[in-house]
């Protein structure tokens, strides 16, 4: 259980205060409803380059580092489709220094012509090491626009190509950050050894007088019904072929969310699940397979992922994967069965709330969903699930006509 008190300041941040006297320290969490499938589709990369250039300075400071290291503080940040996540931890009586700097660059970057040189290169030297020059980096470059028509999920968060970096003018960016990193698009949580009223008081300094933006009304396109099954096939110098299967699946707030979300668990979730036994195991066809969600906020992907042993073809592991899902389908899930990767998620659960960081984070995260208590609902919905819920999620996800698949092939086989 997460208490929390919250309040919202006249610019329309969202403020989340969660309590924990364990320990003197702080979390500063925050939270921009803005991703990769915010932006324009000749203009990709930008949320991710965001979260590059909003280390380079602000206004007032000219090194955001340098000042949080002075008194014992760490920060860094992520992006994803839905979300970029901006987070720093300090002692908790240096707070204000967290204050400090997350307000300024809130209130404007520095926008620094050299500074946006340098995070350009920065994001592009990282696409090229880890999406186009890494074994199998460019998996999900390619498995994105395969599954996705017409939603902006279609684009991977390092963008659709290095292009739309290299290109990004000031005015881009200037545009970009004015659009989106506004108070009235944000969710701040503070956690930690901290009092409502310390919150209180330090959001009325440091927050309260940067003025809201123009709302963001997001208006996506809706991803059209896949009615055939799609396919496409990729030869590259990897060591191992590789299948992958994705599956169009619930959205992070539909009713049969969770039971999706165990239906991937007991497929591919360690070493005991379905597709491990079977496939890695005993037939000895993969040397590693599993599956899991994309835990998408708008209708995700069950993905299945797995890399064959030595001198197996594609074709025969995509055969082998496809023959346990049909015996999967036929005989259903077992009240046993879900009953231990339900236990399994609930360990994950606890565990990850362990730490202050992660709890001030999923608190972002089911605020930036629209409730912000949906992060102490999480195990009643996922222990309501039934072996019905599993099954009916099964029969309705796992068809063929609604899988893209990628043969990932080698070369050097």
């Amino acid at each position: 259980m997460i208490n929390y008190e919250q309040f919202v300041l006249d610019n329309g941040l969202q403020v989340y205060v969660h309590e924990d006297h364990s320990a003197p320290m702080a979390v500063l969490n925050l939270l921009y409803n803005v991703g990769a499938k915010d932006e324009e589709e000749h203009k990709t990369g930008f949320a991710h380059l965001f979260e590059h250039l909003m280390f380079g300075g602000s206004q007032h400071i000219g090194s955001f580092d340098e000042p949080l290291q002075k008194v014992g503080g760490e920060n860094n940040a992520f992006t994803s489709n839905d979300i970029t996540n901006y987070y720093i931890t300090v002692p908790s009586n240096n707070l204000e220094t967290a204050f400090w700097l997350e307000s300024d660059r809130m209130l404007s970057l520095s926008f620094d012509p050299k500074v946006l040189e340098v995070q350009r290169s920065v994001v592009i030297e990282e696409f090229k090491q880890r999406y186009l020059n890494q074994p199998y980096g460019d998996v999900w470059l390619k498995l994105r626009p395969l599954a996705y028509t017409t939603h902006p999920y279609r684009w991977a968060t390092i963008g659709k190509e290095i292009s739309h970096i290299e290109e990004a003018t000031m005015d881009d960016v200037k545009a970009f950050f004015s659009k989106y990193y506004i108070p009235n698009n944000a969710y701040l949580v503070i956690a930690g050894d901290v009092t409502l009223e310390q919150v209180k008081q330090l959001c009325d300094k440091w927050f309260a007088p940067i003025s809201a933006g123009k709302p963001y009304l997001r208006n996506l396109p809706t991803e059209p019904l896949q009615t055939s099954p799609r396919l496409l096939e990729t030869i590259a110098d990897v060591p191992l072929n590789a299948v992958y299967k994705v599956y169009h699946s619930p959205a992070k707030l539909d009713a049969d969310y969770y039971a999706a979300d165990m239906l991937s668990d007991i497929l591919g979730r360690g070493k005991s699940s379905i597709l491990y036994q079977e496939l890695v195991k005993d037939k000895k066809i993969f040397n590693s397979i599993n599956a899991h969600l994309s835990g998408a906020t708008e209708t995700g992907l069950l993905i299945i992922e797995g890399k064959l042993n030595k001198g197996i073809s594609a074709e025969t592991g995509d055969e082998a994967i496809q023959q346990v899902l049909s015996d999967f389908l036929a005989s259903g899930v077992l009240a046993e069965g879900l009953q231990k990767v339900k236990n399994q998620a609930e360990s994950s659960h606890v565990f990850g709330q362990v730490e202050l960081l992660n709890r001030a984070m999923n608190l972002a995260f089911a605020a930036a969903l629209g409730d912000a208590n949906l992060v102490n609902k999480e195990l009643t919905m996922l222990n309501a699930v039934t072996t019905t819920d599993v099954n009916t999620a099964a029969h309705k996800i796992l068809q063929q006509s609604n899988c893209s698949t990628l043969y990932y092939k080698s070369s050097a086989q």
